[in-house]
């Protein structure tokens, strides 16, 4: 009788490049803090704190890119964050640094844009899928930034935006014309200030990770007027985890007022607002005011209240993964334990105990047999062919798990060698529209070998 996999091998990014990032050591990939990873269907990015490496893992022959980001010696800025961001038909990946910066970069290296968000260290990059309102299903896909105390949000459809007039504009380009030096000034502000929303989640102390996990309900007293003046303002539910507190919730808004008499003066006198703010500028224009300067600054604060907040003393909140619908997250702990949190009662629903070190991705399993058992069905299999489930690396123990969603069993135990991680896509924008269903997958990637692979999504296999 054959071994059973539950795995399959997918490719193999050993190269030489990867000894500028330490690889030829064992345990080099999960050993170091300082190295990020970031898996796309075909490609994998990985970074240290100065460089970006771009390997293809299903091309073994094409060429590799390394980009070297022009970052501040003075702050001793570096890379904190990594992450790819998927349209139809543009790729990029985009860089957090240490000092507040995000910078999108080309396949090919070239410095797309560079934004100031925050002047603190960008934590993690997020990109999911939200409903745009609680009763209408419809829905939006955001790009989150994450630093200590902080979160920002951008429209999906803003960032396509700029990505798509700067491809146009390069395809445009007279052929072997050489592109722009990283030196420019004005290189990557070309396109303006990407629009986004700005929050303080740090009233319990600086998080260690966040996610928003979608639209929630105003608040009571403010429900009747949120229909008569600010129908058109969302609420969002932040999530965050820290030292301070291993779990904290926040309602936050669209609205940058203070209060609420502030946002019905935002709705009733907008032209007179608009009116005297060109006027001002009109007559007040100074000519020695430096637009590089002034984008550098960041936006104000919107209002962010708290909902609620778990503080259990030594424990300290690590690590946060969210499911795709955002109504579940697993979230890791200093102690061992990994806890589920039902996102919308803020409740935790689950715990697991005696996972130390361990890593959580939420992860997809066909479970109708009559599809994972057929071979010759010509029917692809939909969404409601697979359960959700979690995938927990223990390194310590050397496996995988996989358990079924929300209370259900232990489906699989899988062996997992030393100087493994996990890694899963990123959310691929309008990938909601794709046909057949794509499920959720997690990718396992050895360092010391460079083998991919990826979980199979078959309980028989």
């Amino acid at each position: 009788m054959t071994k059973r996999s539950y795995k399959t091998e997918l490719g193999c990014i050993a190269c030489d490049e990867l000894g500028e990032l330490g690889a030829g050591k064992l345990g080099w990939l999960v050993d170091n803090p300082n190295l990020l990873t970031a898996i796309d269907t075909h490609s994998i990015a990985i970074a240290n704190r100065y460089t970006i490496l771009l390997l293809s893992w299903s091309d073994p022959d094409s060429s590799r890119v390394r980009i070297r980001p022009d970052l501040s010696p003075i702050q001793a800025e570096h890379i904190s964050a990594l992450q790819w961001l998927v349209f139809d038909d543009v790729r990029v990946i985009v860089a957090g640094t240490s000092s507040g910066f995000l910078l999108f970069y080309s396949l090919r290296g070239e410095l797309i844009h560079r934004q100031m968000i925050y002047p603190a260290r960008v934590l993690k990059l997020r990109v999911q899928g939200v409903k745009k309102d609680l009763i209408q299903d419809t829905s939006s896909e955001e790009f989150c930034v994450i630093m200590p105390g902080v979160i920002a949000r951008f429209e999906g459809s803003d960032i396509q935006n700029m990505l798509q007039k700067w491809f146009e504009e390069a395809n445009a380009q007279f052929f072997g014309r050489k592109p722009k030096s990283q030196d420019s000034e004005d290189f990557g502000n070309s396109y303006g200030k990407l629009p986004h929303q700005l929050w303080n989640i740090g009233k319990y102390g600086t998080c260690a990770d966040a996610a928003l996990t979608g639209i929630m309900p105003p608040p009571l007293m403010e429900h009747q007027m949120e229909h008569q003046v600010l129908s058109s303002q969302r609420y969002y539910c932040a999530v965050a985890v820290g030292e301070d507190a291993v779990i904290s919730a926040y309602r936050l808004s669209e609205d940058k007022g203070r209060s609420l008499v502030g946002a019905i003066l935002s709705k009733v006198l907008p032209a007179t607002v608009s009116t005297i703010a060109s006027f001002s500028k009109f007559v007040w224009r100074s000519e020695q005011t430096s637009p590089k300067k002034s984008e550098q600054k960041p936006q104000p604060f919107a209002r962010a209240s708290p909902l609620t907040c778990l503080k259990d003393h030594p424990r300290k909140g690590e690590k946060l993964t969210l499911s795709p619908s955002g109504t579940l997250a697993a979230i890791t702990d200093s102690l061992g334990r990994i806890l589920l949190l039902d996102t919308q009662a803020l409740v935790v629903v689950r715990l697991w105990k005696g996972y130390r070190d361990a890593s959580c991705l939420f992860m997809e399993i066909l479970v109708n047999k009559d599809i994972a058992s057929t071979s010759s069905s010509n029917r692809e299999p939909m969404k409601s062919d697979y359960c959700l489930c979690l995938a927990i690396h223990a390194p310590r123990k050397g496996i995988i798990e996989i358990w079924q969603m929300r209370t259900g069993p232990r489906l699989r135990t899988i062996p997992c060698r030393k100087g493994s991680k996990m890694l899963q896509p990123s959310y691929r924008f309008g990938a909601s529209m794709s046909s057949p269903y794509v499920p959720l997958e997690v990718f396992l990637l050895n360092g010391d070998s460079g083998v991919i692979s990826v979980l199979n999504r078959n309980l028989d296999s």
